[in-house]
């Protein structure tokens, strides 16, 4: 990375901290909605790293670790660069909504179009003005509605590097999952980025184990890169025996009615196991819901009342 970084055609020289602002669109008030990036320049240069939050406006649990991340100053180098945006999609973000107001999802909206829809244009944007310019990105998720996802990488199988960054960022899960079509993870790696996306907990909610979990998985990540040392800030930070998921599938509901969960995201189940139970509400009818096969709960859906074939477990299929 050259010693001047343009973003947002602003001119970053080493050593600089700035807040910038990607202007997308207004409001139907004609109020401007501003993004706010975060840049932190090292005197030294390195790594360009991407933090992003708030692609699912609900996700807010997202929103918070990079939050914290630039509340505590882990976003100041010792060499290179690290670029923050807590809330990429402010729209949703305002309605607490996953989407925008034109209702698409914007994780399905890249790489984008400049005279697109709404969603489009943030996208377009995003790919234009930041992602050209970084070598890696941390993209930060929970799970969506009312699923609950114990803290987990997602990456490809065939991407070693990914993979050895996966086990160094060291939190519950690593998931292979493929990029999803029109996905910032897909669109980043067409562009030759290195990207990880993190999924943990629900959306509009915030949960401090995960929270904690993702900011030093981030500190461990920045470590590695040589962008700066924080073996003191990880000196008591808990690890995880991180285990790998090769292939997952939902058990999803036969009933509808009132639904209670026996068992907790990162368990380890065994086949036949009880995991929940569905029932009636007058007291006529409960059914339970029993584990396909052994495995680690992956997810677990804390909705109090389900329909049938909704996702209640994602549990791991150890027969891979």
């Amino acid at each position: 990375m050259p010693e001047e970084l343009t973003l947002l055609k602003r001119k970053i020289k080493l050593g600089e901290s700035v807040q910038l602002s990607l202007q997308v669109a207004h409001l139907h008030t004609r109020t401007m909605v501003e993004v706010p990036v975060i840049v932190e320049r090292a005197k030294v240069d390195g790594p360009v790293l991407l933090l992003v939050g708030g692609i699912h406006g609900d996700e807010v649990n997202g929103v918070e670790i990079v939050r914290q991340i630039v509340s505590k100053k882990i976003n100041k180098p010792k060499k290179g660069t690290v670029i923050c945006i807590p809330v990429l999609n402010i729209f949703g973000f305002l309605s607490k909504s996953r989407y925008l107001p034109d209702g698409k999802d914007l994780n399905r909206s890249f790489p984008g179009s400049k005279s697109g829809s709404l969603a489009s244009r943030f996208a377009y944007h995003l790919m234009k003005e930041i992602v050209p310019h970084i070598d890696y990105c941390l993209d930060f998720h929970t799970g969506g509605a009312e699923r609950f996802n114990a803290p987990q990488i997602r990456v490809t199988r065939d991407n070693e590097e990914l993979m050895e960054l996966a086990k160094v960022f060291a939190t519950d899960f690593i998931l292979f999952a493929p990029n999803r079509e029109k996905s910032l993870r897909e669109s980043a790696v067409q562009l030759g980025k290195k990207m990880l996306l993190f999924e943990g907990g629900k959306s509009l909610n915030i949960n401090e184990q995960v929270t904690q979990k993702a900011i030093n998985g981030t500190m461990r990540i920045m470590q590695t890169l040589g962008m700066r040392d924080f073996k003191r800030q990880l000196k008591d930070a808990p690890t995880s025996n991180t285990v790998v998921i090769k292939s997952s599938s939902w058990k999803r509901s036969n009933y509808s009615g009132m639904f209670r969960s026996y068992i907790h995201s990162g368990d380890k189940v065994e086949k036949g196991q009880k995991l929940g139970s569905i029932s009636d509400p007058y007291g006529a009818f409960e059914h339970v819901v029993k584990a396909p096969n052994s495995g680690y709960v992956i997810g677990v859906n804390h909705a109090a009342i389900v329909h049938q074939g909704d996702a209640l477990f994602h549990i791991s299929n150890d027969k891979e």
